[in-house]
């Protein structure tokens, strides 16, 4: 069975942003997942699409959290995919 893969799009001076990382490095002890963390700045592409949502957490390329990372809800949407 594949891990799961997050993805969580921030961006500097995010403190929101920050909270999420430290929700989602804190799942990471006990919940086994890929992480990938994508800074936008600096990307127009990127900006467009997630700076008014930030932090946005996707699971699988699927948008699961916006602004707030809860660790339950993060273990719930993950070990539901299991």
């Amino acid at each position: 069975m594949a891990v799961p893969h997050v993805t969580l799009y921030v961006a500097d001076g995010c403190h929101l942003c920050e909270a999420a990382l430290e929700v989602v490095e804190a799942v990471r002890r006990d919940t086994p997942f890929a992480l990938t963390v994508v800074d936008i700045g600096g990307d127009d592409q990127l900006e467009r699409a997630y700076r008014v949502d930030l932090p946005v957490l996707e699971i699988d390329g699927e948008r699961a959290f916006r602004y707030v990372v809860t660790a339950g809800g993060l273990r719930e949407r993950l070990t539901s995919r299991a």
